[in-house]
């Protein structure tokens, strides 16, 4: 019976992570197709398979071409100013943009692996975002941001820059390492 719960174990080890991805991403892929079908295609009398998540793929990329060509900047650039003017709308755009920016833009934020030392004995990993706060008005302290395992959130601590040590690994392995709760392997 034991040997028996064990190959369970052992196959559930691998069906989790495959099925628990694939679901994600198909939820992911519905959505964006149910939204754009609805949204261009009502018309259409058939419902074809793909054609929403196509349409969003090309329109993006419609959207990127126009957002690096000059010409169209100062539109761009008009529109995402009356967006930041918006009082509520302003607080979820500008934290929105300035998380994909972190991610994927110029000003990419989280290529800073370290490790920090919360108290003696206590330390976590995370990434410098910020070394200068001086516009905060705080002196001494770098921000540090230090993401939840499994989850997509975590806590930024403003800590005294001795207490922050670099890590001299890729920020993708530190990343997977910190939200797996260290459970994956470094390469």
């Amino acid at each position: 019976m034991r040997k028996l719960l064990k190959t369970f174990l052992r196959g559930l080890l691998f069906v989790f992570p495959v099925f628990g991805t694939l679901y994600i991403f198909v939820i992911m892929v519905s959505w964006a197709n149910d939204l754009f079908n609805n949204l261009l295609f009502d018309w259409l009398r058939q419902d074809i398979p793909g054609l929403g998540l196509i349409t969003a793929v090309l329109l993006i990329l419609l959207l990127g071409f126009f957002v690096t060509r000059a010409f169209f900047r100062p539109f761009f650039s008009f529109f995402e100013s009356l967006l930041e003017q918006i009082p509520l709308i302003k607080i979820f755009y500008s934290s929105l943009k300035d998380l994909t920016e972190a991610f994927v833009g110029d000003k990419k934020k989280f290529n800073r692996p370290v490790v920090v030392t919360l108290i003696d004995g206590v330390d976590r990993i995370g990434f410098i975002t910020e070394q200068n706060l001086e516009k905060l008005k705080i002196k001494n302290r770098v921000a540090v941001y230090c993401p939840h395992s499994y989850n997509f959130s975590g806590n930024l601590f403003l800590v005294e820059p001795s207490r922050v040590k670099t890590l001299e690994i890729h920020p993708t392995d530190a990343m997977k390492f910190a939200v797996s709760a260290g459970v994956t392997q470094l390469d």
